[in-house]
């Protein structure tokens, strides 16, 4: 399938997305009016079409995995954005994601692409892979899909146990910063814009976010509308999910609570230092 032209609004970043893919099991929600809302990770087809084309971080994960010393584990590897492109880098990955309509869009993709895809159901809090990795990699903010601290902690001590002696998490979280919580709530924002790679009609992706400050919680309702040429809206399709947002030393304190015993954060994909709220956080965790 051919890639999205994709046209961002102009206050939005691919980097902070909300709509990261999920390796966390989430159950569906009801609307006012009582009509069901599906996670986004049920409509891989929809997913594809808004995300595929995202490559801000595509460089820094291929870096990434071509300098392990060893297998790579994509944790929440969604329909296969980052994997998919480390297998055809002759990288040796496998991948877990909780959503197995996003595994299946992954294996059709692997399969159109001549290579064989290692991927498991499986939760990111709790799951059991047959091998140990040099690297785990959790990409595009999948993270903060552990709602709790314990979620959190169950996550790292999982990924942890999974990695060798000497391994390392490498993770990627949008920093939480003050606009996050003081732009206005429960308003729909344009995050994106695209265009339709078949019927060349208009994409957009409106997100509605409810926030929890207190808790560092964002709940979103987002809906996908396309448009006709003319402007028309065609179709619409809703969906909702939850992250939670983490700052710098709190993250910090998960990762000791897991048993890693040393830690780089930096802020942003060009391993700069970690000095602004609009920065990413990019985390190297070791297993020694």
């Amino acid at each position: 399938m051919e890639r999205l032209s994709v046209k961002r609004a102009p206050e939005r970043d691919e980097s902070e997305m909300s709509a990261a893919p999920s390796s966390v099991s989430t159950s569906a929600t009801l609307m006012p009016s009582g009509e069901p809302l599906l996670s986004p990770y049920e409509a891989p087809d929809l997913y594809d079409l808004l995300f595929e084309s995202f490559v801000f971080d595509v460089p820094y994960w291929m870096n990434v995995g071509k300098t392990a010393n060893g297998p790579v584990l994509d944790v929440a590897c969604g329909t296969g954005r980052i994997l998919l492109r480390l297998l055809e880098a002759g990288v040796d990955v496998d991948g877990v994601d909780a959503f197995p309509l996003m595994l299946e869009q992954l294996r059709k993709k692997a399969q159109a692409r001549g290579l064989e895809a290692r991927v498991y159901q499986a939760d990111m809090r709790d799951f059991t892979m047959p091998r140990r990795y040099d690297r785990a990699i959790c990409a595009f903010n999948a993270f903060a899909h552990c709602e709790t601290t314990d979620e959190q902690i169950q996550a790292l001590l999982c990924i942890r146990e999974h990695l060798e002696p000497g391994g390392a998490l490498v993770l990627h979280m949008s920093y939480p910063s003050l606009s996050l919580w003081t732009d206005p709530s429960g308003e729909p924002v344009l995050e994106l814009r695209s265009t339709h790679p078949i019927n060349g009609n208009t994409l957009e992706l409106w997100d509605t976010r409810y926030k929890n400050i207190v808790g560092q919680c964002q709940r979103s309702q987002m809906e996908v509308r396309e448009l006709d040429a003319a402007g028309n809206l065609v179709d619409s399709q809703r969906f909702e999910t939850t992250q939670r947002w983490i700052y710098r030393h709190e993250l910090e304190l998960l990762l000791r609570h897991a048993g890693f015993t040393r830690w780089d954060i930096r802020g942003g994909f060009e391993n700069e230092p970690l000095e602004r709220d609009d920065q990413q956080m990019l985390v190297w965790a070791w297993r020694d």
